[in-house]
């Protein structure tokens, strides 16, 4: 294979010198909203994913972490084959290229679910249970930070837009004191359907977990049914929504209402629809990748659909309509 691309280069030279695989193809496969990137390897009998992961922008380390947690919980995470710490490298279980995304429709949305919420479930319920982890705690700073990044890229710097101070602490105390109150589980924290691979008709694959936590039983729940590349009607999510509170009351796991853990759904949907806001508008600016602006209009979509249900956000949603989405609609 010939390439100008250094890493690439050095990957390769890894690969054939160092753990002596037998390389007929190697190509890019993805990349994603942060520097890693993925190449598809095959050898004489096999194909891997190589992660990318340059040393200087994003650290390794907690994905192999993460890796060998979720793995020993049953989550069907990719298996670390070999890896070059030092380098940025891994070589990782190939699940193929089908994200779940690319396969949901009305008739199997329902199965393809299922399955979702099951490894879900796995996460949930074994990872704090049965192992010691060295997860970090999605506390009011990391809450708090993230919010952060609603206020400084998508008001700030794509609308041209501040909040008012008082309105911003009052916000944030809503929606920081509903995450920190809810039973605190493992987290994901991007468990979405372009993170979930389809490995065959029975089974998905759990990717880009690195950044895992402990935090809001809610989190990932939010991420999955309310997806920002993807919407169900109402009805549809509220059966998903009200089976999953079932389960997770019969494994005692939950001691709630099912409105109380409605509102906390709620609030945590709308504390991560913020925060992607806030990613999409700095991938778009900082990082050029204009693409994700598309995703906005979907995602400011949610955050109007909760602000019109509860009356504590009254103040903010009035603020939208005023500030944010007569430009917000001549922008995007």
């Amino acid at each position: 294979m010939t390439t100008t691309d250094k890493r690439a280069t050095a990957i390769l030279n890894w690969l054939t010198n160092d753990i002596s695989l037998d390389v007929r193809s190697f190509e890019m496969a993805s990349s994603d909203a942060s520097f890693r990137r993925y190449f598809r390897l095959h050898d004489a009998q096999e194909s891997y994913i190589v992660m990318d992961a340059p040393p200087d922008k994003e650290a390794i380390t907690p994905f192999i972490n993460v890796a060998m947690l979720l793995k020993k919980a049953g989550v069907n995470v990719p298996t670390i084959y070999h890896q070059n710490v030092p380098q940025g490298f891994l070589v990782l279980t190939d699940f193929g290229s089908t994200c779940l995304l690319d396969q949901l429709d009305n008739e199997n949305a329902d199965e393809r679910y299922q399955l979702a919420l099951d490894e879900l479930f796995k996460l949930q319920s074994t990872v704090i249970a049965t192992y010691p982890t060295p997860l970090p705690y999605y506390d009011k700073a990391l809450l708090t930070n993230e919010l952060s990044l609603f206020y400084d890229w998508f008001t700030q710097q794509l609308m041209g837009k501040t909040i008012p101070v008082p309105l911003q602490h009052d916000l944030n105390t809503l929606l920081i004191d509903s995450a920190l109150e809810q039973p605190q589980v493992c987290v994901h924290r991007d468990y979405h359907s372009r993170n979930l691979m389809v490995v065959d008709s029975t089974s998905l694959g759990v990717i880009d977990f690195q950044d895992a936590v402990i935090g809001a039983i809610t989190y990932d729940l939010v991420s999955l049914l309310r997806d920002c590349y993807i919407a169900w009607p109402p009805e549809r999510l509220e059966g998903w929504l009200k089976s999953y509170y079932q389960r997770l009351v019969d494994d005692e796991m939950l001691k709630v209402s099912f409105d109380t853990f409605q509102r906390w759904f709620d609030l945590m949907g709308l504390q991560r629809h913020l925060k992607v806001l806030g990613i999409f508008s700095r991938l778009y600016l900082r990082d050029n990748k204009a693409s994700y602006l598309a995703d906005i209009p979907q995602t400011m979509a949610y955050v109007e659909q909760i602000c019109q249900r509860y009356s504590e956000l009254t103040e903010f949603y009035r603020w939208l309509n005023h500030e944010i989405l007569p430009t917000y609609q001549q922008k995007l």
